[in-house]
């Protein structure tokens, strides 16, 4: 029999936040990554996690020191931390003569293990080594994916690599978005079983249209990885993970408004008929009856009626008559 999880309960209102900030959410926080040094690891590796460490910050966390972990083997402990600092992505690095320079790239799903694919380091160019201007810290990155093995939907270790730099760098969720602010791209090509990472700047300049000129500069780092082993959700697990409520990021659509090409909203207004004759209106003194139109209004009431009312008889009798 398993041992029954406790109920945590908050003891003061900084606690509360806490477990409330955790709390499953319709739209999530920007996940946190994890990177996390194995009991050997290159030099090589601990630069390009750096520097990867500096790309994802300010959501990042760093153990420095060597954990004796092998993932494919045990996960638990990379699933504790995670709970532990509230991470859902982690960068797992090592090396040995069987698999040398070796990241591991993984996320948790309810802080448990997803999926993860394990990456060989073939070169790697820091960035240090680019003299030019970098991009702020915390700067929403595009993403672009070139390549066949990407776009193969049977390629299921490629989609779910695909899928798992995406959630990565893709930073913090926004709603709206201006041009000057799209100052980085990461560039991911896919030749075979090798990925190619670059990054770049976008350095916006006049042009004779209104549109700007728009050119690359490389900022670094510069990665090249070779997929080796790769440890996938089940679908009905990737399933289950990916659920999202109805209708979060829909616009609630709102009934008889409509908008035109231009941008103009159109509405149609529906009202009931109105009893004209019953709407109270301004009253004037110059509109007043007198005494004599009232006397007279009167009297033709009254000849309206004694006619009708001998109307009535006159056909009473007529009847009687046939």
């Amino acid at each position: 029999m398993g041992v029954v999880q406790r109920v945590v309960k908050p003891k003061n209102q900084r606690s509360k936040r806490a477990l409330e900030e955790r709390e499953p959410k319709a739209i999530e926080n920007t996940k946190t990554g994890l990177f996390v040094k194995g009991p050997n690891s290159s030099q090589l590796v601990q630069d390009c996690m750096k520097d990867l460490y500096i790309m994802k910050k300010p959501h990042s966390v760093a153990y420095n020191q060597k954990n004796d972990i092998r993932p494919f083997e045990d996960a638990t402990k990379l699933e504790f931390w995670g709970k532990k600092n509230d991470s859902s992505l982690f960068v797992f690095g090592s090396h040995n003569k069987k698999r040398p320079h070796n990241m591991i790239l993984g996320r948790m799903y309810d802080y448990h293990l997803l999926d993860m694919v394990e990456l060989g380091l073939e070169s790697f160019t820091p960035l240090k080594d680019f003299k030019t201007a970098k991009v702020a810290t915390g700067c929403k990155p595009a993403l672009v994916f070139h390549g066949d093995p990407f776009s193969d939907p049977a390629n299921a270790e490629m989609q779910r690599l695909k899928n798992l730099l995406i959630d990565f760098f893709r930073g913090p969720e926004v709603t709206n978005i201006r041009l000057a602010g799209v100052e980085h791209v990461l560039q991911f090509t896919a030749v075979g079983s090798k990925v190619l990472m670059r990054s770049y700047r976008i350095q916006l300049s006049k042009s004779a249209s209104k549109l700007p000129r728009v050119d690359l500069e490389e900022i670094g780092p510069r990665i090249d990885w070779r997929v080796r082993r790769s440890q996938l959700a089940s679908d009905d697990l990737y399933k289950e993970a990916c659920k999202q409520q109805n209708n979060v990021r829909k616009q609630r659509k709102v009934k008889n408004v409509s908008e035109d090409v231009f941008g103009t909203k159109h509405a149609k207004i529906h009202i009931d008929a109105q009893q004209i004759k019953t709407v109270q209106t301004r009253k004037f003194k110059g509109l007043k009856e007198t005494k004599e139109e009232r006397i007279f209004e009167a009297e033709r009431k009254k000849e309206k009626a004694e006619s009708a009312r001998q109307s009535a008889i006159d056909r009473v009798f007529a009847d009687g008559d046939e």
